[in-house]
């Protein structure tokens, strides 16, 4: 069962030429482990508006209640969707569920995304075809199983359309999917940043004083000068300029200025949220701030 309802909004964007990945050997080897282990999924229907459509991926759940799925968003050709934080305009993709039926969505996770800069104006999103794993939690995992849940994402090229549809997947009645799709989540997990490593973390970070800049230092892959740096505080805003760069002790050390407005460090969440792209590679961690 699907309905889906959209409506208009007002952003103007301009748009750059389409970013594709390729990842055939991860294709191979997820169709390898599906062979394997004969794993199975259910899916939605597609909702579609004028800027492209969306659907619901999502696998059964396992003996501890945990659900792995997947919100899939294509863009029409010339229109793009959002990262976690769209940045200077936008609407993040969210996804909410009927709070009585005993399922909670724990996270979901973003592959990474790619700047858009149309006259001053930056959002962070993609042109392409994306796929965002999410995890959920069920109560009683042995009982008969239904996701019913919105998805709320925007879509833009001249105008921005708010997107809004409802999707129930039936996980009771599992018959399996082709092998394409169970494929979709596992590439799509292999798409998301990595994690910090020895090679590739944040050594340090700071507010200053004045609470006008946040200043970083990165330990960066071999070969790396200067990299991308984003990142979204609680209140929606989102860093991206950097100012002073220098290589101190082996370590790239940049300051990050707010601008006319610094963000707030009130209520619960004082976790930060910052993405570094080095190349061929991206690592995501989070700035946790007393």
């Amino acid at each position: 069962m699907l309905r889906a309802s959209s409506k208009s909004g007002v952003m103007i964007t301009k748009m750059l030429p389409p970013f594709r990945r390729h990842a055939k050997a991860a294709l191979l080897a997820a169709a390898a482990v599906l062979l394997a282990h004969g794993s199975q999924a259910a899916t939605s229907d597609w909702a579609q508006n004028d800027g492209g459509r969306m659907r619901i991926i999502a696998l059964p759940a396992k003996a501890d209640g945990t659900v792995e799925g997947a919100l899939q968003i294509e863009p029409g050709r010339g229109w793009i969707t959002y990262w976690k934080e769209p940045g200077q305009a936008g609407i993040p993709p969210q996804i909410s569920l009927d709070p009585g039926e005993g399922i909670t969505l724990q996270k979901m996770e973003f592959p990474v995304p790619r700047l858009f800069d149309a006259g001053g104006l930056k959002d962070l999103g993609y042109d392409h075809a994306v796929t965002l794993p999410f995890t959920l939690k069920v109560d009683d995992p042995a009982a008969p199983l239904k996701i019913r849940a919105s998805a709320f994402i925007g879509l833009c090229r001249n105008i921005c359309i708010p997107f809004q549809a409802d999707f129930e997947v039936d996980l009771t009645r599992n018959a399996g999917l082709p092998l394409e799709e169970n494929m979709i989540l596992d590439e799509a997990r292999r798409k998301l940043p990595e994690r910090p490593s020895d090679d590739f973390s944040v050594t340090h970070y700071a507010l200053t004083a004045g609470r006008e800049k946040l200043s970083l230092a990165l330990r960066l892959p071999e070969g790396i000068e200067k990299p991308q740096i984003f990142v979204a505080t609680p209140g929606g805003q989102v860093l991206f300029d950097q100012a002073n760069p220098r290589m101190i002790d082996g370590h790239y050390v940049v300051d990050m200025p707010f601008g006319k407005r610094p963000p707030g460090t009130g209520g619960k969440d004082k976790h930060w949220d910052i993405l570094v792209i080095a190349g061929n590679r991206a690592m995501e961690t989070k700035l946790a701030f007393d």
